[in-house]
């Protein structure tokens, strides 16, 4: 089966300020021994949204009005630290489609996009305004079109571009290496089958 071509996102959007967020923020080392990445979503920030007894800390992603937010708006270097796949899983799974960051580890970004979660940079001050929009109004929609490169919200446009091999992958359908792998196991033997050196 072809894989979900991914030219646009759109949906409610939730800003997690702050430079430098590491894997390790974004999931706890001591959730890594799951042994699926089902339940990571549950998990997702967890120490900076949780207290010891369970309690939530003031989190944008504790607050209500941003409840079901698809999109996350961040700072620079998104990602950075441990390259543990389990970060992009967490956000996921915890139903974030798109990233929009000043910058992003490159760890963080090959293995979002073989998730087919687009992570696309902007300027700070485009995000910024992003941001105050979805302050102002929580149910507003933030639209990414992977196409053009551009996210539209509350009657603004604003420019986030995407890495070109990142873009083709996503748009036409080639982000998951391993599902086009499976996809082409037929091919694959067929090929295999002429080659004297893989005969049995």
């Amino acid at each position: 089966m072809a894989l979900e071509k991914i030219t646009r996102i759109a949906g409610r959007a939730v800003h997690v300020p702050g430079n430098d967020i590491d894997t390790d923020r974004i999931i706890p080392a001591r959730y890594l021994k799951c042994v699926t990445f089902d339940g990571l979503g549950e998990f997702l920030f967890h120490d900076v949204r949780r207290n010891a007894d369970g309690s939530e800390k003031p989190h944008p992603l504790n607050d209500a009005r941003h409840k079901g937010a698809t999109i996350l708006l961040s700072g620079a270097n998104f990602g950075c630290g441990s390259s543990r796949e389990h970060a992009p899983q967490a956000l996921q799974k915890h139903g974030i489609r798109a990233v929009i960051a000043e910058g992003f580890a490159e760890i963080f970004f090959g293995n979002s996009t073989t998730l087919g979660m687009p992570c696309l940079c902007a300027s700070r001050a485009d995000i910024a305004r992003i941001a105050a929009a979805v302050e102002a109004d929580p149910d507003a929609e933030v639209a990414i079109d992977l196409a053009s490169q551009r996210v539209s919200f509350a009657g603004q446009s604003v420019g986030a571009s995407l890495r070109e091999s990142a873009r083709d992958a996503l748009v036409n359908g080639r982000w998951d290496p391993i599902g086009e792998l499976l996809e082409g196991a037929g091919e694959a033997a067929t090929v295999a089958s002429r080659l004297r050196y893989m005969a049995v």
